[in-house]
Protein backbone atom coordinates (compact mmCIF):
# COMPACT_ATOMS: atom_id res chain seq x y z
CA UNK A 1 0.00 0.00 0.00
CA UNK A 2 2.91 2.12 0.71
CA UNK A 3 3.54 1.90 -3.29
CA UNK A 4 -0.20 3.05 -4.18
CA UNK A 5 -0.03 6.23 -1.61
CA UNK A 6 3.25 7.24 -3.00
CA UNK A 7 1.40 7.03 -6.44
CA UNK A 8 -0.86 9.35 -5.50
CA UNK A 9 1.34 11.77 -3.78
CA UNK A 10 3.57 12.17 -7.05
CA UNK A 11 0.15 12.83 -8.94
CA UNK A 12 -0.92 15.33 -6.57
CA UNK A 13 2.09 17.07 -6.32
CA UNK A 14 2.81 16.79 -10.31
CA UNK A 15 6.05 14.72 -10.17
CA UNK A 16 6.09 12.56 -13.38
CA UNK A 17 9.29 10.39 -12.14
CA UNK A 18 8.37 10.01 -8.79
CA UNK A 19 4.60 8.81 -10.18
CA UNK A 20 6.85 6.42 -12.70
CA UNK A 21 8.86 5.14 -9.79
CA UNK A 22 5.85 4.50 -7.27
CA UNK A 23 4.33 2.72 -10.46
CA UNK A 24 7.16 0.35 -10.60
CA UNK A 25 6.88 -0.45 -7.39
CA UNK A 26 3.06 -0.96 -7.33
CA UNK A 27 4.10 -3.50 -10.33
CA UNK A 28 6.75 -5.54 -8.26
CA UNK A 29 4.74 -5.59 -5.23
CA UNK A 30 2.02 -7.21 -7.51
CA UNK A 31 4.32 -9.36 -9.23
CA UNK A 32 5.73 -10.72 -5.92
CA UNK A 33 1.91 -11.40 -4.67
CA UNK A 34 0.93 -13.51 -7.65
CA UNK A 35 -1.70 -10.81 -8.84
CA UNK A 36 0.29 -10.21 -12.63
CA UNK A 37 2.57 -12.33 -14.25
CA UNK A 38 2.04 -16.02 -15.17
CA UNK A 39 -0.50 -18.31 -13.31
CA UNK A 40 1.28 -19.59 -10.31
CA UNK A 41 -1.51 -22.55 -10.43
CA UNK A 42 -3.41 -25.54 -12.17
CA UNK A 43 -6.32 -27.00 -11.24
CA UNK A 44 -7.23 -28.36 -14.47
CA UNK A 45 -10.30 -27.00 -14.96
CA UNK A 46 -11.09 -25.27 -18.27
CA UNK A 47 -10.62 -21.31 -18.09
CA UNK A 48 -13.90 -20.06 -19.34
CA UNK A 49 -13.22 -16.32 -18.18
CA UNK A 50 -12.97 -14.92 -22.08
CA UNK A 51 -16.25 -16.52 -23.02
CA UNK A 52 -20.02 -15.32 -22.95
CA UNK A 53 -21.83 -17.32 -20.63
CA UNK A 54 -24.07 -18.94 -22.71
CA UNK A 55 -21.05 -20.67 -24.52
CA UNK A 56 -20.05 -21.73 -20.98
CA UNK A 57 -21.23 -24.99 -18.51
CA UNK A 58 -22.75 -22.33 -16.47
CA UNK A 59 -25.45 -21.02 -18.21
CA UNK A 60 -28.01 -23.86 -17.79
CA UNK A 61 -27.38 -22.81 -14.12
Amino acid sequence: MAARRAVAAARRSGDGEAEKQARQEVHAAKLGLGERGPVWWDDGAPDFNRHLLKNTPYAEK
